[in-house]
């Protein structure tokens, strides 16, 4: 039978298939393409993992050196009490600022969208009554 001589429910049984067909192969090929980014962004959070960790070490080694640096005119007891020292104060300020923006951020519920969307449906309410 060819293309014109087909009925219309012949002819969308062969649409449904060719949908069905093509959802199959987009998905595949969607779940190909996650894959490939899956991988690559996982080597890059190693990348960036690998990078934190030298930072620390550059840190940790720049802390030392402060240390020995004031250790040339003070006991270095008392040079590393004082780079101790500095360094729990600025962690205890980053904490409380950190702690601050977490709580800011709970409960995670969007509230402002949510009253949004409760001032549009009283105002379709309100439109619907009148």
């Amino acid at each position: 039978m060819n293309d014109k001589s087909k009925s219309t429910s012949e002819l969308i049984g062969e649409l449904s298939e060719h949908l069905t067909t093509l959802v199959r192969q987009e998905l595949t090929l969607a779940r190909l393409e996650l894959a490939r980014k899956g991988r690559r962004a996982g080597f890059g959070a190693g990348l960036l993992g690998a990078a934190g960790m030298t930072a620390f070490l550059g840190g940790a080694t720049l802390v030392a050196t402060v240390v020995l640096l004031l250790a040339l005119v003070l006991p270095a007891w008392a040079a590393a009490a004082i780079v101790a020292a500095v360094l729990l104060a600025v962690a205890a300020v980053l904490g409380l600022a950190g702690r601050a923006q977490v709580a800011k951020a709970t409960p995670p519920v969007p509230e402002e969208t949510i009253a949004s969307v409760k001032a549009d449906l009283d105002e379709v309410k309100g439109r619907a009554r009148r």
